[in-house]
C-alpha cells in the first residue's frame, strides 16, 4: 500500500508539477509528455512484474495518460511548430486530420477500467502500441 502512496504522490506531482505557460506550447507539451512519461513507465514495472500489480496504481496510470490525451489536441496549435527543441513533426501540421485521429486513438485508448493485471496488461499494450505509431509517425527523433 505504500508503494501505491508514493506512487500516486510522484504521478500527482507530475501532472499538475510542471509549468504551463499559454504563450509557449512546445513548452507545455514537453511537460505534459514528462507526465506521460512517468506514467508509461510505472505502467511498464507492473506490465513486466517488476512492480506489485494493485488496482489503484494501474487505474492511476491510466488516468495520467488520458488526461494527457485529452490535452494533445490543443498543444500544438498552428505557430507553434519550433522551439524549445521541439520533436513535434512539421506532418503534425501538415496532417491535422490523422494527428487528430491518432488523439482520438489515444483517449480511447487510456479511457479503461482496470480490474486485474490480465487486463491491464492488454489495455496497457494496446496505449503503448498508439504511443509509438504517433510517434513514428509525428515526432523526429533528436539526434
Amino acid at each position: 500500500m505504500n508503494r501505491t502512496i508514493a506512487l500516486a504522490g510522484i504521478l500527482s506531482a507530475a501532472l499538475i508539477g510542471g509549468s504551463y505557460a499559454a504563450d509557449d506550447p512546445s513548452a507545455d507539451r514537453q511537460n505534459l509528455m514528462k507526465n506521460v512519461g512517468a506514467a508509461t513507465g510505472a505502467g511498464a514495472k507492473i506490465a513486466k512484474g517488476e512492480m506489485e500489480f494493485d488496482p489503484v496504481t494501474a487505474q492511476l496510470v491510466f488516468n495520467t495518460l488520458n488526461a494527457a490525451a485529452n490535452g494533445f489536441g490543443y498543444m500544438f496549435p498552428d505557430g507553434s511548430e519550433t522551439g524549445n527543441n521541439t520533436e513535434a513533426s512539421p506532418k503534425i501540421w501538415e496532417d491535422r486530420a490523422g494527428f487528430n485521429a491518432a488523439v482520438a486513438k489515444f483517449i480511447t485508448d487510456t479511457n479503461v477500467k482496470i480490474a486485474d493485471l490480465d487486463g491491464f496488461r492488454a489495455a496497457f499494450g494496446a496505449a503503448t502500441k498508439n504511443c509509438g505509431s504517433c510517434h513514428e509517425g509525428y515526432r523526429v527523433k533528436k539526434e
